[in-house]
């Protein structure tokens, strides 16, 4: 399977899709949560977006959904091109896939050797190679501490630092070898995960590319449309919890002069996770964090 789709009737409860509505996909991967909207439009239409070519494979022949093989960044260009304003629902399951940290070649995984790459959309941009070899330690340093939450985040950089003057660390598995003497004993593979993950986040420009989504989503919502998120690591989570709670990514609301609450859309319920049963079936769903908001009249 390429991918499971994770909390897929929870996701679709938020949704409250209308069967003649407009509704974006803004990570298409496997086409798991886009079935499970099609299923419950009738005239409606889907606009899924993802920029991995692999996932091209997956697009349902269903003339109700339009596939842009494109970054969910570009959103509001498509969506204006074809007419398809404003919109009822937009979904997001953010992260990498199944099927991306199962192919030793895209270079995510930390179990398997491959190319140090780390790139969603394979057809340009920085390799996570790139970034290890050719960002000065400061600035590694400074991403492993904001995007990886590591606190040994210097001494981490300075450690790459000196070992890369020796040749260049193109694999994964050489970059793994590199850092297992400063890993944590007991804890190898989360610290190795930590690592990766900020140079993954670095790669793909995630935490920018979300802001954009989550920015454009808003404009692009019909009133009492809904935006249902699922992250899995704190700081998309956070960006989401402040941006559903006060419209900005400080989370603090601003008033206007009558003192009423300024913002563009309502927080609606708390914060959801996936059950025991699924977590069971579906390990790589435990760090699941689901959020969903609708727009203000």
């Amino acid at each position: 399977m390429y991918h499971s789709p994770v909390m897929v009737a929870a996701s679709m409860e938020g949704l409250m899709i209308r069967p003649g509505g407009l509704y974006v996909d803004a990570t298409f991967g496997g086409g798991g949560h886009a079935r499970a909207i099609l299923e419950r439009l009738a005239d409606g239409r889907l606009f899924a977006f993802d920029q991995d070519r692999a996932a091209l494979a997956n697009v349902p022949d269903d003339g109700r959904i339009v596939f842009l093989n494109q970054n969910f960044r570009y959103m509001m260009n498509f969506l204006k091109f074809y007419g398809a304003l404003p919109v009822d629902g937009i979904l997001a399951d953010l992260g990498v896939s199944s099927h991306q940290f199962d192919l030793a070649q895209r270079g995510f995984s930390i179990r398997a050797d491959g190319p140090l790459d780390m790139r969603m959309d394979t057809t340009g941009g920085l390799t996570a190679a790139d970034l290890v070899n050719d960002y000065d330690a400061a600035r590694l340093a400074e991403l492993f501490r904001g995007y990886g939450d590591l606190p040994a985040a210097r001494r981490i950089a300075a450690h790459i630092d000196r070992r890369r003057k020796l040749g260049r660390i193109a694999t994964t598995g050489q970059l793994v070898n590199i850092l297992a003497e400063l890993a944590p004993r007991g804890r190898e593979n989360k610290f190795m995960a930590k690592v990766f993950q900020a140079l993954r986040i670095e790669v793909n420009q995630e935490v920018e590319a979300l802001k954009e989504l989550l920015l454009q989503g808003t404009e692009a919502l019909t009133q009492g449309g809904r935006m249902v998120i699922i992250s899995y690591h704190s700081l998309e989570d956070r960006l989401v919890k402040n941006f559903f709670r006060a419209g900005n990514f400080s989370g603090e609301v601003e008033k206007d002069f009558f003192g009423h609450a300024v913002k563009p859309l309502t927080a609606i319920g708390k914060l959801r996770v996936p059950d025991e049963e699924e977590v069971a079936g579906n390990p790589r769903a435990r760090s699941a964090r689901m959020r969903i908001a609708e727009k203000n009249s």
